[in-house]
């Protein structure tokens, strides 16, 4: 599914958002009306239109890199299940199917009990992935979705690096090990600045692990 110029090129132009720093989410200064911001990224921004229910655009922000990294990625993807399809990449977005559902981090933040049936959706899609010569990077609560108890993920524009990267091990073995036998069913909400704390705090002691590695 395309979107008609006529719709597309007065966003382009009007929409404002920068990036500030490569290890936070961007800033959307302006969202055009009718246009909805759907999320942020720390390279892009994720925007939808009521006349197109069913698709996403993803715009990067100025002077940010991966844009054609991304669009490999999706061709490598093509039709799949768990993932996105790129239907439409012009110079510096892409318009993908839109995947609805909750994302794990939020599950956590409400109270919504996560299955055990969406992480292993999640570790089906991500050996899917490597089968295709994809190397899945950056897998986190954030990028998961869940909807009627289904595994889905959204942004891959770093499937590209060949690189280790433990973030989606370690949330599944946090899983296991905390979450399923302690809080799935117990309906407790965390307060939002403990998962940020949380999210932090890993991503200190990822650093501090390689110093010392």
């Amino acid at each position: 599914m395309r979107i008609h110029r006529d719709v597309l090129d007065p966003f382009l132009r009007d929409v404002k958002l920068e990036s500030r720093s490569p290890d936070d989410p961007v800033v959307v200064l302006h969202t055009p009306y009718p246009w909805e911001l759907v999320g942020t990224g720390n390279y892009a921004a994720v925007f939808a239109h009521p006349d197109y229910p069913d698709v996403v655009v993803k715009l990067y922000a100025p002077g940010r890199p991966g844009w054609e990294q991304e669009v490999d990625v999706y061709r490598k993807l093509g039709e799949t299940r768990s993932f996105p399809v790129c239907y439409q990449a012009e110079p510096c977005y892409l318009v993908l199917k839109r995947i609805n559902g909750i994302s794990l981090f939020d599950c956590l933040r409400y109270g919504i009990p996560i299955p055990p049936q969406v992480i292993e959706d999640v570790e089906e899609a991500l050996e899917e992935a490597r089968s295709k010569g994809l190397y899945p990077h950056d897998v986190h609560g954030k990028n998961v979705l869940m909807d009627q108890g289904r595994g889905y993920l959204i942004d891959v524009s770093d499937y590209y690096k060949n690189i280790p990267d433990s973030k989606w091990r370690d949330l599944r073995r946090a899983y296991y090990k905390i979450y399923l036998p302690f809080l799935k069913d117990r309906g407790w909400k965390i307060p939002l600045w403990v998962l940020d704390g949380v999210r932090k705090g890993y991503r200190y002691y990822k650093k501090l692990s390689r110093l010392f590695r």
